[in-house]
């Protein structure tokens, strides 16, 4: 009897010292369509999303500060009246939330025209330095679409185009490839700092990982097998994508993120390709791999169906949940929660 109750003792104490040995650090990207405003109660339902996952740090896109206000303070208030403390800075276009104190921020990629920005922050965790990237692309010279018989900038029919070459010429036109170099430039230098890096957007562009052989067939890819340069770009600079990593089959995990299938809003809202199977992942969670960091989990939460030629189709992604919404989802994306270990 004393025996087990001394094993039992000793069970515990390892526990706790090897929860006292690491601490979560959660990694949140939401694109929040327009602060919500595209659905009705949606800001106060992206304050209640937010608040349910209680991410240390939380990428926004579509940020607009509409009618003279300040979005970076509004939502750190809504948090702070559901009991969470944030920190946030003044952007627009994509915006960055903290729940320690942010110490640096930066501007990579500059909000011109509608084409898209990165932005930074700089804080301390658990006495690690931490530098997290926002990011939202160009949403134009979408050639992605081009695949599927639909213009990538004006979003008309069109013959699909599925030559190689040419959809790689084409999707060079944006300026999707030049934010990631800019950020990839400031991310080699935070890993020089030593710094502990992440970095989650909407892209506007898939993945290569996600246009392979095995997928050729599926979406409406038309047999089209491409490195989407973007992505390509973060991959070099030594950037992992969470859910690739941890759900490397994209044939059974395929995790698309838009169109889903807000409930309350008309299917000609959340479509741009009302005729195709336009579905992608273009929402990211993405880490630089580090001795202190271990990836335990990627969860994408959202609406449970996609949106396939104009028609509201129940997912199917084999064995992996999508986490439901509280109640009203203010998006026509899906968010990304990214769940990591650190050493202390």
């Amino acid at each position: 009897m004393m025996k087990n109750t001394v094993l039992a003792a000793l069970a515990a104490l390892a526990l706790n010292n090897a929860a006292a040995k690491e601490r979560e650090i959660c990694v949140m990207q939401f694109n929040v369509w327009q602060e919500g405003t595209s659905v009705p109660g949606g800001f106060e339902a992206m304050a209640d999303e937010i608040a349910r996952q209680a991410p240390d740090i939380v990428t926004l896109s579509e940020v607009r500060n509409y009618h003279d206000t300040r979005f970076c303070d509004r939502i750190v208030e809504a948090l702070a009246k559901r009991g969470l403390t944030y920190h946030s800075f003044y952007s627009t276009d994509t915006g960055l939330l903290s729940r320690t104190e942010i110490t640096d921020s930066a501007v990579i990629f500059p909000y011109i025209d509608d084409h898209g920005t990165v932005h930074k922050l700089v804080t301390e965790i658990d006495g690690h330095r931490v530098a997290a990237y926002t990011a939202h692309l160009d949403y134009l010279d979408d050639t992605y679409y081009e695949v599927r018989g639909y213009d990538g900038n004006s979003w008309k029919e069109i013959d699909p185009i599925t030559d190689h070459d040419e959809l790689m010429r084409r999707n060079l036109l944006s300026q999707r490839d030049e934010a990631a170099r800019l950020a990839a430039a400031d991310i080699a230098r935070e890993r020089e700092a030593g710094s502990l890096i992440f970095l989650g957007g909407d892209l506007n562009e898939p993945s290569g990982l996600d246009w392979t052989e095995a997928t050729a067939s599926t979406a409406d890819h038309r047999g089209v097998v491409i490195k989407w340069p973007t992505i390509e770009i973060l991959h070099d600079a030594g950037l992992v994508d969470t859910y690739r990593a941890i759900y490397p089959d994209p044939v059974e995990y395929p995790g698309y993120t838009y169109p889903s299938s807000n409930e309350i809003i008309p299917v000609n809202r959340l479509s741009w390709a009302i005729k195709a199977d336009e579905r992608d992942r273009i929402d990211y969670v993405f880490y630089v791999p580090d001795p202190r960091l271990s990836l335990r989990s990627v969860d994408i939460v959202g609406p449970q169906r996609d949106i396939i030629r104009g028609e509201r189709v129940a997912t199917d992604w084999g064995k992996r949940d999508i986490i439901a919404p509280i109640d009203v989802w203010p998006s026509d994306h899906r968010a990304v929660v990214a769940r990591f270990s650190l050493d202390k």
